[in-house]
């Protein structure tokens, strides 16, 4: 019974006056890191997103995107959906850049090309059941991409309801990471 009367050790080490000497000990010591990561956390942030594909429509899932980055035929594009169809406005898309200003889109029945090459065949369902209306054809104006992914299901430029996409929509370029 005498450990009752005894002052446990795990409340002295928690007392205020030698928590506040540790900590500011503690702060000393590491402070300065402390806010380059805080600085750094900020900067990241204001030139860099970590985007997910949550789609099947691209082989990765992960994306570093680097914002205000406007990236060249072959690239990754972060894009904001503009709206419409399964997907909310402004949910994040990533797909790769087949088509830029001056290239000229072409369809033959439902397979579409950029500047003859085959960029993929529009399909006249979703599935989900629903009609899909090919995408436009005709020169890509400035500002404007002809968007793709090599999956058959993916929502791309192949369709009226992704459309070309504008400068306004870009993100910017996409890096897969995994």
């Amino acid at each position: 019974m005498r450990t009752l009367f005894y002052k446990p050790i795990l409340f002295e080490r928690f007392d205020r006056e030698s928590f506040r000497r540790r900590l500011s000990h503690h702060l000393r010591r590491w402070g300065i890191v402390y806010l380059l990561l805080i600085v750094a956390a900020a900067l990241f942030q204001a030139h860099y997103a970590v985007g997910l594909n949550v789609s099947p429509s691209l082989p990765q899932r992960f994306f570093l995107i680097h914002k205000g980055e406007l990236p060249l035929r072959g690239h990754y594009v972060a894009f904001r959906w503009p709206g419409g169809g399964p997907y909310p406005a402004g949910v994040t898309f990533v797909k790769i850049i087949a088509g830029m200003a001056g290239d000229a889109v072409t369809r033959a029945d439902r397979e579409f090309f950029v500047n003859g090459m085959p960029v993929g065949q529009a399909k006249t369902t979703s599935r989900m059941g629903l009609p899909l209306e090919p995408g436009p054809t005709g020169i890509l104006p400035a500002g404007r991409y002809y968007v793709r992914a090599p999956h058959p299901d993916s929502l791309d430029s192949r369709y009226r309801l992704t459309d070309w996409i504008s400068d306004a929509q870009i993100i910017g370029r996409a890096y897969a990471l995994f």
